[in-house]
């Protein structure tokens, strides 16, 4: 298994361009690209900077599961975004955001509300509720 490891994510110094292994993965190993967000500082800014800032939020896939391009496409643009900014000398903060689909979310929570007590979010009240969705978001 270790050795299967090296060929999908052989170790890239700080800096340098991201090696690619002549073997491709046969699945996708999100350590190895969340790895390399995070040497790249993206979700990390210094708040002493003198530089200009360029600041943008990740929207997170929705609790319905139900991913569609548009969602690879909004974080391709981003990731250029914060790229080209960095590159031209910005101060960069790429923030991770909470889910933005709130009508779909609510449906959801709902729904496993009535199938896992038999309950609806107006038996548990508006703020019970509320945990209940921050809940489903971790």
């Amino acid at each position: 298994m270790q050795v299967m490891k090296i060929l999908m994510n052989p170790e890239t110094p700080f800096g340098d361009k991201k090696r690619l292994s002549k073997q491709m993965a046969k699945q996708f190993s999100p350590e190895a690209v969340e790895k390399s967000y995070v040497l790249l500082c993206f979700f990390k800014a210094d708040s002493n900077s003198s530089k200009p800032s360029f600041t943008t939020v990740l929207p997170p896939p929705n609790v319905t599961g139900a991913l569609h391009i548009g969602h690879a496409l909004t974080a391709a643009i981003q990731d250029t975004m914060i790229r080209w900014r960095r590159m031209s000398g910005y101060n960069t903060l790429w923030v991770p955001g909470m889910d933005h689909a709130g009508i779909a979310t609510q449906v959801v929570v709902e729904k496993k509300l009535m199938r896992t007590r038999n309950l609806t979010r107006h038996d548990i009240g508006r703020e019970n509720f509320i945990s209940e969705v921050s809940l489903s978001m971790i």
